[in-house]
């Protein structure tokens, strides 16, 4: 499908699942040279990386790996308070084994930043991050980014995990939104991730 409709919005193609999938491809090649002698655990971070994990989990050539979900809470009540409170799902023992992150997408680093705080208190080996996206012309964070599968604008994009408003996470490849015309402005969804 070149274009799909998503609730009030409407998207096109713009990014195949065959790169998506050359991507992991790789990521998982250099996940696997640089880890085969460690003890690794995957953290998919909920719920956009489910796909990308899923697919990368299969790639990756290293004894043993294992994975686990989590989720993060950033809400006291009914509010957020715009920072991660508390890592939901982490029930393995993580001291001294290597972690490696899994986001979907990156842009200004700041939810993945205080991820890694979180998990560097319970004395890992290494956390390494690894996203199938980033958009470097948001990313302000000065902490490294280990693994990017591609660089992406500044779009608001669906597909391969990715949502809008919970729906489109099952399509293979990646959309962006449609710009729409409003009188004699152009506006475009601001990407909230």
């Amino acid at each position: 499908m070149d274009k799909v409709k998503l609730l009030d919005k409407e998207f096109k193609r713009y990014i195949p699942f065959e790169k998506i999938k050359e991507a992991v491809k790789r990521l998982a090649r250099e996940i696997s040279n640089d880890h085969k002698n460690d003890d690794v655990l995957f953290i998919c971070v909920l719920n956009g990386s489910f796909m990308f994990t899923s697919e990368l989990f299969k790639r990756v050539k290293l004894n043993q790996p294992e994975v686990t979900f989590l989720k993060l809470s950033s809400y006291e009540g009914t509010d957020t308070t715009g920072q991660v409170k508390k890592l939901i799902g982490l029930n393995e023992p993580v001291e001294g084994r290597t972690l490696i992150v899994l986001e979907d997408i990156i842009d200004t680093g700041i939810t993945i930043a205080e991820v890694i705080q979180l998990l560097k208190q319970h004395n890992p080996k290494a956390v390494k991050i690894a996203t199938l996206l980033l958009k470097p012309g948001k990313f302000n964070n000065k902490m490294p980014v280990d693994y990017v599968g591609l660089e992406i604008d500044n779009e608001f994009i669906v597909g391969f995990g990715l949502d809008y408003n919970q729906k489109g996470r099952n399509l293979k490849d990646i959309y962006k939104v449609v710009e729409q015309e409003t009188g004699d402005r152009r506006q475009e969804i601001g990407d909230k991730r």
